[in-house]
């Protein structure tokens, strides 16, 4: 019963912080190399944000797998059943809301708040969307949210349509809680879009996928973006359930045409005017700026944005990463500018304001309540241990360094897989990172441009290694498959321990170069003081002396 509630109280959590990740697709013809890419931003606040290692597995014939509930923060899970990180003596096991049947042979597989990529090169991304319905756990009955749903996928799948169907069979099955999920689904030659909800009497699953045709970049930010189904189309799934459910619902007229996955089953916009709207025309206005998208729309279930776009020049793993540091920075709705930016141009905008005064923030790509972010590559010209690399960031985007995670590694340094946000620790990426993000929050114009150059420079060393590393990785693979994985953990040990000391190095130097407000690098005690347009807009040339008979204007 007590883990029961803790499951309950975790979801509604989930409606009260607002999860609210993005992800993006590029497909093998839109990206630089030919690699499919999917991505993810943990937008949360409370999650636990350790990157561990599943192995693989062998069970007797007829054994039954556990599904287990969906919880938040730390830790999300606690047994044997997935590996050694998550068996914790300190923590009660966690309970089972019901099983299905074991398969023989489990994939190894790596996971964080979900499934991220196995060692078949099967990688998944990630983000909660606004649905009519929100179902709840009920054990033996309604057993599987996404993030578990994304796991079993790991274990089993080595394609992304084969995953798909997994997914949506179980959970028409088995039963569907949560409110409306996607999952952005990869393998190294074709990239998908899941999306889910569950029916009204929350007892199964409503779900459709669309293929993101090659070529082209997707984007989805807390709003479905799959539109008509046309059962015709190879490239276009959906739940055999659908149209009933919908039907008899009173969501769907089979005779206006075809339904209307979207417009059917959500509500719109996830919190707020533009919350998801604005992140997804900002990407898509990135990537292909020839297209000349407005950023105002008449409503949230517009069409003015394409499913998918050919971009205007193909991504990099590095423009991705870009990509999710923005801010609109250069726009209208620039997050560095103005009064809420406070004298040094902080983006970041804080929830939990007044009940008395309603209003919103523009929610840019890159938010500071985010656990961890990651670009992963699958590539089908190397072997699977070296074609499927996660680029990892443990923390914001903008306050992150990211580092190669090869699927084909036997264990996850220290820094990734351990810590919580409940304790301070100096050997946990999370905390090394997200203190820099901080810092700079007290001088932001001054030193993120010096964060920015840290990243480039750390990161364009990791980019510019990564040709020579994985050429003498698949040389290793076809002499001896575990020496390969044996060198890429090594390779990876040594990327973690070299970044987290520069880090810390460059933390330091944070702290020593911008104290007290000073700049005192070359010059200690060197005061810059606010700029001139935040002292007149706060009236600091209205201001006041002590008399006599207290304070009085001058």
């Amino acid at each position: 019963m007590r883990k029961i509630l803790l499951v309950l109280l975790a979801v509604a959590a989930i409606v009260t912080i607002g999860w609210a990740c993005t992800t993006i697709i590029v497909t093998k013809g839109a990206s630089v190399d030919g690699s499919v890419m999917t991505s993810h931003s943990a937008d949360c606040g409370l999650c636990d944000f350790r990157y561990v290692y599943v192995p693989p597995a062998d069970y007797e014939p007829g054994a039954q797998r556990a599904v287990y509930p969906f919880i938040e923060p730390y830790p999300r899970y606690v047994g044997k059943d997935m590996g050694p990180t998550y068996d914790d003596p300190n923590y009660p096991p966690t309970e089972p809301l019901g099983y299905i049947d074991q398969v023989e042979h489990t994939y190894g597989y790596f996971d964080a708040v979900y499934g991220v990529i196995n060692e078949h090169q099967l990688a998944i991304g990630e983000c909660t969307c606004s649905a009519k319905v929100y179902a709840q756990p009920k054990a033996g009955q309604c057993i599987f949210d996404v993030a578990a749903l994304s796991r079993v996928a790991m274990e089993r799948c080595t394609t992304a349509r084969e995953a798909i169907e997994l997914m949506g069979a179980l959970a028409v099955e088995y039963g569907y809680y949560g409110w409306g999920e996607t999952l952005t689904i990869t393998d190294p030659q074709e990239a998908w879009v899941f999306e889910i909800c569950a029916t009204p009497d929350q007892k199964s699953a409503l779900w459709a996928a669309k293929k993101v045709p090659d070529g082209e970049v997707f984007v989805e930010s807390n709003m479905f973006r799959i539109r008509e189904l046309d059962p015709n189309d190879p490239d276009i799934m959906f739940s055999p359930n659908l149209i009933e459910v919908a039907t008899a619902a009173g969501w769907y007229d089979p005779s206006s045409g075809p339904i209307d996955w979207m417009a059917t089953v959500s509500t719109g916009e996830y919190s707020m005017p533009y919350y998801s709207l604005r992140r997804t025309w900002r990407v898509l206005d990135r990537v292909a700026p020839s297209l000349e998208l407005s950023p105002w729309v008449e409503d949230s279930f517009t069409k003015a944005y394409p499913f998918s776009v050919v971009p205007d020049k193909k991504l990099s793993v590095a423009d991705v990463i870009d990509l999710f540091r923005d801010h609109y920075e250069g726009t209208e709705f620039d997050l560095t500018q103005g009064l809420a930016a406070g004298p040094f141009g902080n983006p970041n905008r804080y929830s939990g304001s007044s009940k008395l005064i309603k209003g919103s923030w523009e929610r840019a790509l890159s938010i500071f309540r985010c656990e961890y972010v990651f670009v992963s590559q699958v590539r089908d010209w190397l072997p699977d241990p070296v074609g499927g690399v996660v680029w990892w960031g443990a923390a914001a985007p903008h306050e992150t360094i990211l580092v190669p995670m090869y699927c084909g590694i036997t264990d996850v340094p220290y820094a990734y897989d351990s810590g919580s946000l409940q304790k301070f620790d100096r050997d946990v990426a999370s905390w090394a990172f997200n203190f820099m993000g901080n810092w700079a929050e007290l001088k932001w114009s001054y030193m993120y441009p010096e964060i920015q150059a840290f990243q480039k420079k750390t990161e364009g060393k990791l980019f510019a290694m990564q040709s020579a590393v994985e050429t003498a990785a698949a040389q290793l693979y076809e002499v001896d498959p575990e020496l390969c994985k044996e060198f890429l953990t090594d390779y990876v040990a040594d990327v973690t321990d070299r970044v987290m000391a520069e880090t810390w190095e460059f933390n330091e130097y944070l702290i020593t170069k911008y104290r007290d407000g000073y700049i005192n690098i070359p010059d200690v005690g060197k005061s810059v003081g606010y700029p001139d347009w935040w002292l007149k807009e706060v009236g600091y040339a209205d201001g006041h002396i002590f008399g006599p008979d207290g304070y009085k204007a001058k």
